[in-house]
């Protein structure tokens, strides 16, 4: 029997918004408001630590080293000491694990097979820190003293340490300790510290006065779960390139199984001091210039954009209000709506010379190339090159690159690439970094190197990549990766592209020479056998028949002594060192030598 439509009509709902029913009221304006309130910077970073490279045990183990050695050795080089830092890594207890994990070659897991807990020491000689500023700089985060200036230094935004000791507070529940000496005969203070996250405010445990050995300097102490691991992004390998970077640094490093390496410093003279600079006109923003117009209450347009940005003289100053058709005496907090929008295009328009470039220190072509050979000790060539400074956004930068190549690097592995910004290592995400891009984008074919299409080259070689730059556009705020700016981008190409060009003259002048030294060594053997015959002929002595054909061989061919001419159309190889000439044939053998052994038929050919 059909079912009437009566049958087929829809039941009633429980729920009264289903059948059309206006929703019942689950809040109101002012409960919602009544639940807002400020958000600490230091709680967002508790739930949000992965942001600052705390998002494994590994990587928070080498993120907490390299927050500490970056403030060393900012503070040491702008008190003007040449750093001398020791890293400590104890391991204390192990922690529970939450699951059995792998344990890979290399790594310290504890005997629960997860993270274990560990104990970072990092200490150096630099100025020593005030005792009222300690509690600030370790645990508050956004505080520091590099933010607002237009310099290059390591540390930017003032969250690294402070980060580490809330890590380490989170995982372990125990203080930082510090320890700090600002001069001979001046005690030493010690303090335990906490961060109070609620009001990211620092809780001083406890501090008290002591005796120290050190003139002055800073000593670092957090506790936190972690894992030690090697490979690529080891602590080791970060504090290798580290050495790299900073050639004017020592460091001692003692592993947690006690193992203890030292890195002595190759170069004593310190890195030029970076001068600070004012932002310049075609990196504002439009907020940036309106902010910074407000703030100029009793001065006019043109003083302003004098006094407020870098290389903008009066005639330029007044070009830049006639262009955006503002009278230059117009005072500067008045400037809103359509003037405010001209006056910055023409900020944009108008020619001005670029940045100063005293607020970027490179390394150097030499001093690149010694820190090369502080860790590829055995390469048999090193090549390094520094850009002329250019600008992005407004902001100065200068691009470096260095390669080792051949010696005991390995032959059949896809080349090493070792990145830096402001002389601190990236360990992590390279395939998000525009540096490792520059090094893909790169055709190692051309300069003599098997590259597998879209990939890296397969050959000897290890090379290193450094921006300098007063500000760094990092990816996020681990420091891990350097932003895709077309500026940078070109710049690093072309600073590689030098350096390819140079390991290519160097590649092509050694297979020039070894090609030399094969018919060298053809010629060297058949002459005593010639003489021998011509001896056997004319009843003359072997050795005075010998004599000229010796003589006259360098006619022929180019001995190991005798300077090589490059290859046509290419650039003459960086002789850096001793090791970048080829290796020495070896010596010429005696008379007589070789008697009686046939060449094969395809040598006597190309003899011929």
């Amino acid at each position: 029997m059909p079912k009437s439509k009566k049958d087929t009509l829809p039941l009633p709902s429980a729920d009264p918004e289903r059948d059309g029913a206006p929703p019942k009221r689950r809040a109101t304006a002012e409960s919602m408001a009544s639940r807002q309130r400020e958000i600490s910077v230091s709680e967002f970073f508790t739930k949000n630590r992965h942001l600052l490279g705390f998002d494994n045990p590994a990587k928070a183990l080498l993120t907490t080293i390299k927050e500490a050695v970056d403030n060393s050795l900012d503070a040491c080089e702008e008190a003007g000491i040449l750093p001398d830092i020791l890293v400590e890594i104890h391991e204390t207890t192990a922690a529970t694990a939450k699951a059995p994990a792998k344990a890979t070659e290399g790594a310290s897991t504890g005997a629960a097979g997860g993270s274990s807990r560990f104990r970072v020491v990092v200490e150096d000689n630099g100025p020593g820190i005030v005792k009222a500023q300690i509690p600030k700089i370790f645990a508050k985060l956004l505080y520091g003293s590099k933010f607002h200036r237009l310099k290059q230094s390591r540390g930017q935004q003032g969250i690294g340490i402070s980060a580490a000791g809330l890590y380490g507070q989170l995982t372990t529940g125990k203080p930082v300790i510090i320890t700090s000496k600002t001069g001979k005969g001046r005690p030493a203070v010690k303090i335990h510290l906490r961060i109070d996250t609620k009001r990211n405010q620092p809780d001083v445990f406890s501090e008290e006065t002591l005796e120290w050995a050190k003139d002055h300097g800073t000593r670092v102490e957090i506790e936190l779960v972690a894992a030690f691991r090697g490979g690529r992004t080891g602590v080791q390998e970060y504090l290798e390139q580290t050495v790299v970077a900073n050639p004017h640094m020592a460091l001692a490093y003692v592993s947690p199984k006690g193992e203890r390496l030292e890195f002595p410093r190759v170069s004593h003279e310190l890195p030029r001091e970076a001068q600070e600079i004012k932002p310049h006109p075609h990196g504002v923003e439009l907020g940036m210039l309106h902010a910074m117009l407000s703030d100029g209450a009793g001065k006019t347009v043109k003083e302003m954009l004098v006094e407020s940005f870098s290389r903008v003289s009066p005639a330029v100053a007044a070009e830049v209000c006639k262009v955006a058709r503002v009278s230059p005496k117009t005072p500067a907090d008045r400037i809103q709506g359509d003037d405010l929008e001209r006056l910055h295009k023409a900020l944009g328009e108008v020619k001005v010379m670029a940045p100063p470039a005293t607020a970027v220190v490179p390394i150097g072509e030499a001093l690149l190339i010694e820190g090369l050979k502080r860790r590829f000790s055995h390469a048999e060539f090193y090549a390094s090159t520094t850009r002329p400074p250019s600008v992005y956004r407004g902001n100065p930068f200068v691009v470096e690159v260095g390669l080792a190549f051949g010696g005991d690097l390995p032959l059949d592995e896809t080349a090493e690439i070792m990145r830096f910004a402001n002389r601190v290592p990236l360990q992590y995400q390279p395939k998000a970094c525009a540096i490792s891009e520059s090094v893909y984008q790169t055709n190692w074919r051309g300069y003599d190197l098997q590259q597998p299409k879209g990939g890296l080259p397969v050959a000897p070689m290890a090379v290193a990549v450094h921006l300098a730059s007063v500000w760094v556009p990092f990816t996020s705020e681990a420091k891990e990766a350097v932003a895709h700016y077309d500026e940078l981008l070109r710049e690093m190409k072309l600073a590689v592209q030098e350096c390819g060009r140079k390991l290519a003259a160097h590649i092509r002048a050694r297979a020039h020479a070894q090609r030399e030294e094969k018919r060298r060594s053809l010629f060297e053997r058949y002459i005593p056998e010639v003489a021998g015959a011509i001896s056997a002929i004319l009843d003359m002595p072997k050795d005075k028949i010998e004599k000229p054909f010796f003589a006259a061989l360098p006619n022929f061919v180019r001995f190991a002594d005798e300077p090589a001419a490059p290859p046509e159309g290419s650039a003459p190889p960086a002789a850096s060192s001793p090791s970048d000439a080829p290796p020495a044939p070896p010596p010429p053998p005696k008379a007589g030598k070789g008697r009686g052994k046939a060449a094969p038929r395809g040598e006597q050919l190309e003899l011929l």
